[in-house]
């Protein structure tokens, strides 16, 4: 019976794969799992360079963008102190389970164990949607992670629980306490749920998947470990990192359904007595 069970798991996760793509080409189909991980490992790579060298080529829409963005946290900047008190006010009134949902989805070992097991489930089914996901998010968080890492060493932000003042830096600091700007945790669960959402056409799920990616920058906000800027700038860059990528996979043909509209399925938000989730009609 147990072999039996696995049997029909084995079935019907084929059945999804097959159904996702049904009409894949026939190159994508011929491809190992070995030939596929390569290619998304260079999916990968390739992203993260595009990250990092696109500014070199930006024109002016893209520099409006970045203007906008340096604009806004500029303003933002000048209502840190108000803001921190306001959120770490409401924090005794937060259950414990939520706050602590929130830390621990913006951590790096859980965050990449989410994504790589998207990926994984994409690569061994070999669903092309869900390994091209997969390698967006893990691109995505990789970059996004290495600019964030960088940043706070090299901007040494004092945290608002050490009372210090939105304006005390430290440059070049290594300590905990001044590695406020931006924030990691903002950064790494909005690039998640950012890159998952943009998958579903339903604004619904859209907006559920948005929500859960917030938790954790407003749980660092109730907490006191960053201000409101840290925050905004951290969910900001994941924006641009995740769209830079997903247009660089995009336009260069990484993955062939992208182009070629050939995946077939309607996501619906789904919701019952004791029961929350989606699904995936073709």
């Amino acid at each position: 019976m147990k072999h039996y069970f696995i049997l029909i798991i084995a079935i019907l996760s084929c059945s999804i794969s097959v159904y996702s793509q049904e009409d894949s080409n026939t190159e994508q189909q011929e491809l190992t799992t070995w030939q596929m991980l390569k290619h998304d490992g260079v999916s990968v790579f390739g992203g993260i360079k595009n990250t990092y060298t696109k500014p070199f080529k930006w024109k002016g829409k893209d520099w409006a963008t970045f203007g906008g963005i340096v604009a806004g946290t500029a303003l933002i900047y000048l209502i840190d102190e108000p803001a921190n008190d306001f959120f770490t006010d409401q924090r005794d009134d937060i259950p414990g389970a939520i706050r602590e949902t929130g830390f621990r989805f913006g951590k790096p070992l859980v965050n990449y164990g989410l994504t790589t097991g998207v990926y994984a489930f994409g690569l061994f089914t070999k669903n092309e949607k869900v390994r091209k996901t997969g390698v967006l998010l893990i691109a995505s968080a990789t970059a996004g992670g290495i600019i964030q890492t960088i940043s706070k060493t090299l901007v040494g932000r004092a945290r608002p629980y050490t009372g210090k003042g939105k304006d005390d830096f430290k440059f070049y600091s290594e300590e905990a306490d001044y590695h406020s700007f931006p924030s990691g945790h903002s950064i790494l669960s909005f690039t998640t749920a950012y890159a998952i959402a943009k998958q579903f056409e339903n604004p619904y799920v859209k907006g559920g998947i948005y929500a859960v990616g917030l938790l954790s920058p407003i749980s660092r906000l109730w907490e006191g470990a960053h201000w409101l800027t840290d925050v905004t700038l951290g969910i900001a860059l994941s924006i641009v990192v995740v769209d830079g990528i997903d247009n660089y996979l995009n336009k260069n043909n990484r993955y062939a359904y992208t182009n070629e509209k050939k995946f077939k399925i309607k996501w619906d938000l789904t919701i019952g007595v004791g029961q929350l989730g989606v699904i995936g009609k073709f």
